[in-house]
């Protein structure tokens, strides 16, 4: 172990995570930054790997999915969080931003100390990620963004109806028996007051 360890700004950088604000050009009840959307992402992926280990015959390792849930949307601290009809536009937009994160990713991945680099790597850099993996941090990652848009109907938003319609859709698209389970289980209960979720 080295007497003087050496001087990163690593974390500096993804301590600024809750200054990044979601959904920038929508009108929001809550405003939701990167920092609080992550740990939420990360949540849900750690319960979408245990579903599939009970009960669909999955083979997961729910804390390294949970680990790399929180490390999700870590490139923003350099790039900003692009709204989702802008990085969506068209292909070459959606390529050409996809190249800027994978950059970010790695000016992050750089600044951390050597002897830790590479295992900051194996959670930032979806190159290390297996195809399930990827799959369920990406999922946990769709339907939070669809229970922000339960929550702001809720609240009489209806900036996010057309947004739950998207979200819908992906969901649906998955085929995915843990995702309907989550959907199932889970989900109703975000649309309920306090009182409600309380009284069992």
């Amino acid at each position: 172990m080295k007497s003087t360890p050496e001087r990163s700004h690593f974390f500096a950088h993804l301590a600024r995570m809750k200054l990044i604000n979601r959904w920038p050009l929508m009108r929001n009840i809550y405003t939701e930054n990167v920092q609080e959307h992550s740990l939420q992402v990360a949540m849900v992926a750690h319960a979408l790997a245990i579903i599939k280990n009970k009960y669909f015959n999955g083979n997961i390792d729910a804390y390294k999915i949970a680990t790399i849930a929180l490390f999700h949307d870590v490139s923003e601290v350099l790039t900003g969080d692009l709204p989702t009809p802008v990085k969506y536009y068209n292909p070459a937009i959606q390529d050409e931003y996809k190249k800027i994160e994978k950059i970010a990713e790695q000016k992050l991945i750089d600044m951390a100390p050597d002897e830790f680099k590479q295992d900051y790597a194996e959670l930032i850099d979806g190159h290390f990620h297996s195809e399930d993996e990827a799959f369920l941090v990406k999922a946990a990652d769709v339907i939070c963004a669809y229970l922000k848009t339960l929550e702001e109907l809720s609240a009489g938003n209806k900036e996010f109806e057309l947004a739950k319609k998207r979200l819908d859709s992906i969901l649906v698209e998955y085929h995915s028996e843990e995702v309907d389970y989550f959907l199932k289980a889970f989900v109703p209960s975000f649309t309920l007051s306090l009182d409600e979720i309380t009284q069992d």
